[in-house]
């Protein structure tokens, strides 16, 4: 192989028609391209026995990339700045990956080594080029969390993988592992999960799994962890997809989890979800499970079946099946870097086959999101979701949710709303939890509960905002979107009733005016006002919008909101 081709993928954003083929090798799909200027990747050569000078050099290099990062970066050794794999004679990698260490050290951080490989290079001597996953060891419960919503066909064996990787013991093929996972006794005795619940597993600054084996609890597997997996456990049965849809537009996930049957393939609400994952823009990888009860041949037309739907115009995305650690290594990147390409696991929960693949992409999987746009979103005014309110004994009314903007503090005085009259509410932040333990600040981006002391809980309801006094929020009863009607028995028009779902809020509205039409059929878009039913609510101009009823669905996005006082409201709504 000439040098010229051996370069690496640019680890920038790439448009579709240079996103590679899986089946191609690294070097040979390397698009050759600079290190970019951002991001958590850094390219270099040697680090051999630097000077003072460029040793400190190096340490700040190092810290803005784990910046860039939010607390892990990805140092290529044996690699120019331009993309050209050179690779290192056996003494200097050692030397190299020695110095690394000593970088790591100064900014308190420890290094992985996540796979090295020969290069064919003009020379006598084998040279490498080694790859090394550098994170951050977590200060002040500021560790990397990445929220993962999972989806598949009910009985697909989505709560017992969570069982499995949160507990670390396989699954006894009867459903053991997931026991713990249940909220309800209704869905213990029929295996089915009928709410959301939120399981957490951690990988240490060495890339080790934290989880709650060795009995841990959760504050423990917090404490120890430098990256939180927040998995999002939704529900696989057709009749719960009203909380299947507000898992996925609420609490905002990182990226998806698709589970399919080895044995059932693509069946029930898994194609339904797949839309919803598109719709939604989620970015998803796929994992095949069961595959211990089912031939070879039959797991391998599970896969053709995916990679079939993957490639069709609609999804229009790449399926890379994952068969090696060094494929995981590389699905994590690719994936992190264009949103097309699509992983494909296949693993059993029962004899545990290919387990730790999923775990190394889970490790190695970088934040979808810059250090920029969170920046950006914590200038801004705080403004927090309400997703889920609680009384607990001797602490009072809690909520959960996310902190869509801004910073919240410990003793921060808020305003909550809408109510039902349309007024906000003034409160105090008690105490904050992030993942079942105490945390000072939350910032933008980030879930949590906050305990709002003797607040009457009565005033509470999902879909509400907790945001700053001087945000001044506007509420509406009216609103407009640009949406496309993905499906519809017959026509869809004036008076037609839907469940809107906007972010955290979920209310019935009628369809007041279509513009420029009378209706809409299958496949149409136009501009449609709706008229909330029964309270206002918070909206604001660009938010994605996803209505239903029965098998009428929809997408689309917010573009006028017709704001109103609280007098109005009460008007509007008949109080």
């Amino acid at each position: 192989m000439s040098k010229e081709r051996l370069q690496y993928p640019e680890h920038r954003k790439r448009n579709q028609n240079q996103i590679p083929q899986p089946e191609q090798p690294l070097e040979a799909v390397a698009g050759g391209g600079r290190e970019a200027e951002d991001g958590n990747i850094e390219y270099k050569l040697k680090l051999v026995n630097p000077s003072q000078y460029r040793f400190e050099h190096l340490v700040t290099q190092m810290k803005w990339r784990l910046q860039e990062g939010r607390g892990e970066a990805v140092y290529q050794i044996g690699v120019e700045d331009n993309g050209l794999l050179v690779g290192l004679a056996e003494e200097e990698m050692r030397a190299s990956l020695k110095t690394l260490h000593r970088m790591a050290e100064k900014v308190g951080a420890d290094i992985t080594v996540l796979r090295e490989r020969e290069v064919d290079y003009d020379s006598d001597v084998p040279r490498k080029i080694t790859e090394v996953l550098v994170r951050k060891v977590p200060d002040n419960q500021q560790f990397l969390d990445l929220r993962v919503a999972v989806l598949g066909n009910v009985d697909s064996g989505k709560s017992t993988l969570l069982g499995v990787l949160t507990q670390g013991e396989l699954d006894n093929g009867r459903g053991r592992a997931r026991l713990n996972l249940f909220r309800h006794l209704h869905e213990i005795q029929s295996g089915r999960t009928s709410s959301i619940s939120f399981e957490i597993l951690g990988f240490n600054s060495k890339g080790e799994v934290v989880n709650y084996s060795d009995s841990r609890t959760a504050e423990e597997i917090c404490e120890s962890s430098s990256k939180m997996i927040t998995f999002i456990d939704l529900a696989g049965h057709h009749k719960y997809l009203h909380t299947t849809i507000f898992g996925l537009t609420s609490y905002c996930p990182d990226c998806a989890l698709l589970l399919v049957s080895a044995n059932t393939g693509i069946a029930g609400t898994t194609r339904e979800h797949l839309g919803l994952a598109l719709a939604l823009k989620v970015p998803f990888f796929i994992v095949v499970s069961k595959v211990d009860l089912c031939a070879k041949t039959t797991v391998e037309r599970t896969v053709r079946q995916l990679e079939r739907v993957l490639k069709q115009p609609g999804c229009h995305k790449v399926p890379m099946l994952v068969t090696s650690e060094d494929d995981a290594v590389t699905a994590a990147q690719q994936f992190a870097q264009s949103p097309n390409v699509t992983p494909i696991f296949t693993l059993s929960s029962v004899s545990g086959e290919s387990l730790d693949l999923l775990k190394v992409f889970l490790n190695i999987l970088p934040p979808l999101t810059n250090s920029k746009e969170q920046e950006e979103l914590m200038q801004q005014l705080t403004e927090f979701q309400v997703d889920e309110i609680y009384t607990v004994p001797e602490v009072g009314t809690v909520v959960g949710g996310t902190l869509s903007s801004g910073i919240c503090r410990e003793g921060d005085q808020l305003v909550v709303g809408p109510t039902d009259d349309g007024c906000f509410l003034e409160l105090r932040v008690c105490s904050i939890q992030r993942n079942r333990s105490a945390c000072r600040v939350l910032r933008a981006g980030q879930a949590a509960t906050l305990a709002l002391g003797d607040f009457d809980r009565a005033l509470l309801r999902k879909g509400m905002v907790m945001v700053s006094p001087e945000m001044n929020p506007t509420i509406c009863s009216v609103f407009e979107a640009e949406i496309v009607l993905l499906f519809h028995a017959t026509t869809f028009r004036r008076g037609f009733q839907v469940t809107v779902h906007v972010g955290n809020v979920r209310q019935t509205a009628v369809v007041e005016k279509i513009h420029a039409k009378d209706k809409l059929r299958t496949g149409e878009k136009a501009v449609v006002r709706f008229r909330f039913l029964k309270h206002p609510e918070y909206l604001k101009v660009g938010a994605k919008l996803l209505f239903r009823e029965g098998v009428t669905k929809g997408i689309g996005h917010v573009t006028d909101v017709q704001a109103i006082t609280a007098g109005e409201a009460q008007a509007t709504m008949g109080f």
